[in-house]
């Protein structure tokens, strides 16, 4: 019976690699890529003052490892819009009249706006901001600015949490599941899809039917495609009535790119479903698809946190686009400029996907 085993084992090689690539998948992921305290986040700065106070206050923000200011908007409509659309984590805004505020005394405010969507990623550098700008700024008040280091917060800090202002970790999680639960289930059923077929027998009447790939490959998905609008609309309801987070944007936005990624994934199912032999094998591909979709997506870590290799590897995945465009539209409230790119990834990953189901849908049982 070992010796069977054995064999059985040597033939199934898919499976017996799967014994050796997952987990060293899980301890590069879980150990390389996976950062819960993101540092070098994109920042957007509107810097009216341009006195040696103010840059100091810049240095002191990027000295704490949390900001990278990669933008300099010429209008605050500008920084809104790159906040909208996912560019930056954070905006910060120093008035013209800062440094004359400061020199008389009054209280001189900067504004630091951050896309708070995701509560872990904007916390520490938040938190790091205040401490570090009075700590640049002690070594600055000399002379006739030197009664200005016993001042405490001599700079008045605002932070506003856009979207997400008191930091509900469920407001984030909730539209995510949504891109996971949706990956999840149109990958595995459409994943067995050709494999039952091989595996019941019934892939000679299929073979024989007057269909060409690409029918069979849409006369596999469609029904699916009604499966996963309807988990749709009882995710939606449940996650309203629960949690009351409801779609904020355009409901017409919401729809086509929530069809665009079910029938991406399910062109991957099918995919799968015609590089291996039996359903074991589909079920343990589909697996190690999964496995990446909730690593890498911005699901369970920030995104931005992810070494870059990591952030390639997630650009690649249905799931981080759709869980941009549904955290856009359910707590932005964004529009089709804020998520066009991320509906022009999706359809290209859907017909390189089906390009390649097609092309390995072989049309005999050899």
């Amino acid at each position: 019976m070992i010796a069977k085993e054995v064999v059985q084992l040597r033939r199934d090689r898919l499976t017996f690699a799967m014994m050796f690539v997952l987990p060293i998948a899980q301890l590069l992921l879980f150990g390389y890529a996976i950062d819960a305290d993101p540092h070098r986040l994109p920042t957007a700065i509107l810097q009216a003052d341009q006195s040696q106070i103010t840059r100091t206050i810049v240095s002191a923000l990027a000295n704490t490892g949390y900001m990278r200011f990669t933008h300099r908007p010429a209008s605050e409509a500008e920084a809104n819009a790159l906040l909208e659309s996912g560019e930056v984590q954070f905006v910060v805004t120093i008035p013209s009249d800062f440094t004359r505020r400061l020199v008389r005394g009054e209280r001189a405010q900067v504004l630091i706006d951050t896309d708070a969507t995701d509560p872990m990623a904007a916390a520490n550098p938040l938190a790091a901001a205040g401490p570090a700008i009075n700590q640049a700024l002690a070594r600055d008040f000399v002379g006739p600015l030197a009664p200005l280091r016993d001042k405490a917060e001599a700079v008045d800090l605002v932070l506003q949490r856009r979207y997400n202002p008191e930091g509900k970790s469920r407001l984030n999680i909730v539209p995510g599941l949504l891109a996971v639960i949706l990956t999840m289930t149109m990958v595995m059923m459409t994943a067995l899809a050709v494999t039952r077929e091989r595996e019941r027998g019934t892939m000679e009447n299929l073979l024989a039917m007057p269909v060409r790939p690409i029918e069979v490959m849409i006369g596999k998905i469609v029904p699916y495609i009604a499966i996963g609008a309807v988990q749709v609309m009882v995710i939606l309801l449940v996650s309203w009535l629960l949690f009351g987070v409801g779609v904020q944007g355009s409901l017409t936005l919401f729809c086509l790119g929530t069809a665009l990624f079910i029938t991406a994934n399910l062109a991957i199912g099918y995919t799968i479903s015609t590089l291996t032999q039996n359903q074991l094998q589909a079920m343990q591909a589909s697996f190690f698809m999964m496995l990446p979709s909730i690593l890498l997506s911005g699901f369970m870590f920030p995104f931005r946190g992810m070494p870059q290799w990591a952030q390639w590897l997630g650009e690649i995945l249905p799931a981080t686009h759709f869980m941009r465009i549904v955290r856009g539209l359910m707590l932005k409230g964004a529009g089709f400029g804020s998520i066009s790119a991320e509906l022009a990834a999706l359809l290209a990953i859907l017909l390189i996907v089906s390009i390649v189901a097609i092309s390995r849908y072989r049309v005999t049982l050899d």
